[in-house]
């Protein structure tokens, strides 16, 4: 399945923007661009909902035909426990995580001994964990990590744009992890040269108009044949507006739907 997350409408949501709009609002807003996937990621109210909260969040999500999944940062026990139970809330059958939280930053060794004592409960409530790829902790650890717990319930969420930042490339990431993936997420990015010429900005770009090897990453996972969620995501720099950066992403959603809808076609064909 294809769908969309919060990081979709990461301006929209904004704190800053006096018309911010709330996670049902979201949920409306991706049912209309006929999606029935949402990731809730990195939500940062969620943690604090009450079950009257997440019950209404699943209600909307329920009345509007919508799936969903959940997303988070660390791997501590206490933290993967309260996931698992705002997962079963939502009737979310993943959880995407990251090795470090905003408070912990765990040695491998004591995240692989975090996620034995996890992994039990969240095979039996039927909920896969999926710990991204990103600049923290490098591909080859992420993968050594899983197979060291070997656990079918975990896996990897593939993000290649997030490892840029720690000099990976994105197809030996990809090679590298394409075993052990469990989620995508879906974000082109590009190099462009700073004011000045002094440096590079890392920023993304619509998809298929940056550097990420889409067709590759595809044909590497094949996330139809195995049943792998792709979300999309931007990393959309604020403009010279708030209105022009809401705008943009509206487009941008629309435009990678798009992209993504007529590949899975083509592909299918």
């Amino acid at each position: 399945m294809i769908g969309l997350g919060t990081y979709a409408f990461f301006w929209h949501q904004w704190a800053e923007n006096p018309d911010r709009i709330d996670l049902h609002e979201a949920l409306r807003r991706t049912r209309a661009l006929d999606v029935d996937l949402f990731q809730i990621c990195d939500f940062a109210p969620l943690d604090g909902f009450s079950s009257n909260e997440l019950a209404a969040v699943r209600a909307t999500a329920a009345d509007l035909g919508i799936t969903l999944e959940v997303g988070t940062k660390g791997v501590a026990p206490e933290h993967l426990a309260r996931y698992l139970d705002i997962a079963v809330a939502l009737d979310a059958k993943l959880v995407r995580s990251m090795v470090f939280g905003p408070d912990s930053r765990p040695t491998l060794g004591e995240a692989e001994g975090y996620l034995r004592g996890a992994m039990t409960a969240y095979a039996d409530a039927g909920v896969t964990l999926a710990l991204e790829t990103y600049e923290q902790v490098s591909s080859t650890d992420l993968v050594g990590l899983i197979e060291a717990v070997s656990h079918p319930s975990l896996g990897i969420c593939l993000d290649p744009a997030n490892a840029v930042a720690a000099l990976e490339n994105p197809r030996d990431v990809i090679d590298r992890t394409a075993p052990y993936v469990k989620n995508i997420h879906v974000k082109d990015f590009a190099f462009t040269r700073r004011g000045g010429w002094v440096g590079f900005t890392l920023e993304g770009a619509p998809l298929g108009t940056g550097l990420l090897d889409y067709d590759y990453l595809i044909d590497t996972v094949r996330p139809d044949e195995r049943g792998i969620n792709r979300i999309v995501e931007h990393w959309l720099p604020l403009h010279d507006t708030l209105e022009e950066t809401v705008r943009l992403e509206d487009e941008w959603n629309t435009h990678n739907l798009r992209v993504l809808n007529e590949h899975s076609l083509r592909s299918n064909n």
